[in-house]
């Protein structure tokens, strides 16, 4: 199975993301460890984009794909992989669908996480608190979701065109919500064996 998990940040994802890849025994790939790692690795593209972040700028789409075609290529990704935080724009969507179609494959689904934007701001407080993370206020998490509206969510739209995209109330239990993964996931795959 290759996913996309998409969702506001603080919707859960990621760690629905390492939950679903233990089931399915694929590797979850978040965007930001594979930059700490290929930073940490000192990798060519590692290199570009420490160079690029300790400006203080955001990495460009075309190094983001090009970290996410090497991580995809890795060996223990072969029979599938869970991606969270990639894609985040249309074009990182429309730059994976090629990616994968040089190599003859496709995603199977989106799973979208919809979570209340009150729940989410309180989630992120309560988790900057235990981290003791200064950097997420109030104003700052609203901001991230801003972005994340404008930037983000239209890719559940990209992906429901294509039949691909499972909607998953992403407030309840750990428990509870991936067992609602499963489902979306079943449902999806069931569509798509009709069509």
């Amino acid at each position: 199975m290759r996913i996309v998990f998409l969702g506001p940040p603080g919707s859960g994802k990621g760690t629905q993301a390492k939950l679903l890849a233990e089931r399915l025994r694929v590797p979850a790939i978040s965007t930001g460890d594979i930059l700490r790692a290929a930073v940490r690795e000192k990798t060519p593209l590692g290199m570009r984009a420490q160079a690029i972040m300790e400006r203080g700028e955001l990495v460009s789409d075309d190094l983001i794909v090009a970290l996410i075609r090497e991580r995809i290529a890795e060996k223990d990704a072969r029979n599938g992989f869970i991606l969270d935080g990639f894609p985040r724009t249309l074009e990182q969507g429309r730059a994976l669908e090629e990616m994968l179609a040089e190599s003859g494959e496709s995603l199977n689904a989106s799973v979208n996480f919809g979570v209340p934007e009150s729940a989410l701001v309180e989630r992120m407080l309560s988790r900057a608190r235990a981290e003791g993370r200064a950097d997420d206020r109030p104003e700052t998490i609203r901001e991230r979701l801003r972005v994340y509206r404008e930037k983000t969510e239209p890719l559940a739209g990209f992906y429901a065109t294509k039949g691909l995209l499972a909607e998953v109330d992403g407030v309840g239990s750990i428990d509870e919500v991936a067992l609602r993964v499963d489902d979306a996931l079943a449902s999806v795959r069931k569509a798509g064996s009709r069509s």
